[in-house]
């Protein structure tokens, strides 16, 4: 149905940032939330930052002040951009993002999950 796509993940020191990019491919559909995750080695996946079609965002205490989340509705797409990274960053980002497949009445609720990108923040 909607298939994300991601980018922009790396090998980065500390300190440093890092732009990370979601893509939706798919018939004719609207994104409602949109959301990144990540996951470490042996940790749970956990939520880094979302942000709703209406513009609300919702950001990890870990993350504040450091991430911001943003889409771009006319492009498909959404951006994580990350300062100021930490070693403790280092994981596995995945977008994720639900919403509505209109090429079908009534439209058709979808939830995707990205492949995940590898981002890696050296000391």
């Amino acid at each position: 149905q909607v298939q994300l796509v991601e980018s922009g993940g790396g090998l980065v020191q500390a300190g440093g940032s890092l732009r990370l990019s979601c893509t939706a491919f798919g018939s004719r559909f609207s994104i409602n939330r949109m959301g990144w995750y990540r996951q470490a080695p042996g940790k749970q996946r956990e939520l880094v930052a979302d942000i709703t079609s209406g513009g609300s965002t919702n950001y990890a205490d870990s993350v504040k002040g450091r991430f911001t989340i943003s889409r771009d509705d006319a492009k498909h797409t959404g951006h994580l951009q990350m300062n100021s990274l930490k070693p403790e960053d280092t994981a596995v980002y995945y977008c994720n993002a639900d919403g509505d497949v209109l090429s079908y009445w009534p439209p058709r609720r979808f939830q995707s999950w990205g492949q995940g990108t590898q981002v890696t923040v050296s000391s």
